[in-house]
């Protein structure tokens, strides 16, 4: 019985380890960034490309309110997967050191340093009593230098740097394919088709334009661009991933996407 309530403790208190070092806590918000929608990050040498599955629940939910890609300054995008409102909180705070570097010295944040800000206040939140970690994975893109750089952010509070990944729902296989597809050398178009490749080979090889988000940022302007439904939809039709939705409708609707 005693051993049960030491147990109870480490696995309800965010301040407390375990005998073996874990903070239980952390590992459950990583597994609410797993019950998410998937959102993938593509690094290439013309930028970076932020694709996301915003699977809609309901035909009457306006496409729009669901929100996975957040435009954090001119030169950077985020993409989210796990609860959005904890999302929500973070791109806020993201939005906010943008200002904060621009007022203070006069030029856009770095997009390592922006990360870093970001994923230092995730990492508060795994040692203060009272407050939970945040259930939310981040994939921070955008241009530094001229260079683009991709960076992920993880309940934990570390940032990653990556040349290609995916968070959320079926992040193994997303990822087997993107170590497997990755070509260094491709374009922006390249990084595009890549991105919309891997969303669909977990989607039965297709997808509808409302339920997928695109956005770019480019190394040449150095600006983000989020894609409209006709854009997405060129791009799928491309690339042979369009979903006519004609073998859908006798499916039972997925559960609301975050």
């Amino acid at each position: 019985m005693q051993g049960q309530q030491q147990q109870q403790a480490y696995d309800r208190g965010i301040t407390i380890f375990s005998p073996d070092g874990r903070l239980y806590q952390v590992e459950y918000a990583r597994e609410a960034v797993k019950r998410g929608t998937a959102s993938i990050g593509v690094r290439t040498n013309d930028g970076v490309v932020l694709a996301v599955d915003k699977r809609v629940p309901s035909p009457l939910l306006e496409d729009s309110s669901v929100e996975k890609i957040h435009k954090a300054d001119d030169h950077v995008g985020i993409a989210s997967a796990g609860h959005v409102a904890d999302a929500r909180q973070l791109i806020d705070f993201a939005r906010r050191q943008t200002q904060v570097n621009q007022l203070r010295y006069g030029e856009p944040i770095g997009v390592e340093t922006l990360t870093k800000e970001v994923t230092d206040h995730i990492q508060q939140y795994t040692q203060v009593g009272g407050a939970r970690p945040f259930g939310v994975a981040l994939i921070v893109g955008g241009i530094q230098n001229g260079e683009p750089r991709l960076f992920e952010t993880d309940p934990s509070g570390t940032p990653y740097e990556w040349k290609a990944l995916a968070v959320g729902s079926d992040r193994g296989e997303l990822q087997t394919y993107l170590e497997e597809n990755y070509d260094e050398e491709a374009d922006l178009d390249g990084g595009i088709r890549l991105a919309l490749d891997a969303l669909a080979s977990v989607n039965d090889g297709s997808l509808l334009p409302n339920e997928v988000g695109l956005a770019t940022i480019d190394v040449e302007t150095e600006s983000f661009e989020q894609f409209d439904q006709d854009r997405i939809a060129d791009h799928l039709a491309e690339n042979d991933l369009l979903d006519t939705g004609e073998d859908d409708e006798d499916e039972p609707d997925d559960e609301p996407a975050e």
